[in-house]
């Protein structure tokens, strides 16, 4: 078992002025000392962030914060097992009438396939993967 962490918890400790370390000994306490990971679709979204940034302080800032926890954490790669998985929780929700957010979707996937839950500030998203544990920070 394990913790995958959506970019929205990494964002919103970034913005606090969190150091990685912090991020990470908060997931795993609230995980129940299970390993924290990330997925490479939640790295993604974060590495999109630093070249969004306003100004080049902001775009150190970030950068410098996820190579910390690029190095804390174990990425996990979308595989084809993910994919498969994904598509198929995709077709299923759509048939019901219920859109995920791709990125959310992916990341929900990355999470199922391990074993993992997801530690999300949008709970919204996530809940609508059927068998997804999901932990609101």
């Amino acid at each position: 078992m394990g913790l995958i962490l959506d970019s929205s918890v990494v964002i919103a400790a970034e913005r606090r002025g969190e150091t990685p370390a912090q991020l990470v000994e908060l997931a795993i306490a609230l995980a129940g000392n299970q390993e924290a990971a990330l997925s490479s679709v939640g790295l993604t979204e974060l590495v999109h962030g630093i070249y969004r940034a306003t100004t080049p302080q902001i775009r150190l800032r970030r950068q410098s914060f996820i190579e910390e926890l690029r190095i804390a954490l174990t990425v996990y790669p979308y595989t084809e097992e993910t994919a498969l998985l994904a598509g198929r929780i995709d077709g299923e929700e759509t048939a019901r009438g219920t859109i995920i957010p791709t990125t959310d979707l992916l990341v929900g996937a990355t999470a199922l396939s391990l074993g993992y839950s997801v530690l999300t500030n949008n709970m919204r998203h996530f809940r609508m993967i059927p068998g997804l544990n999901v932990i609101l920070l």
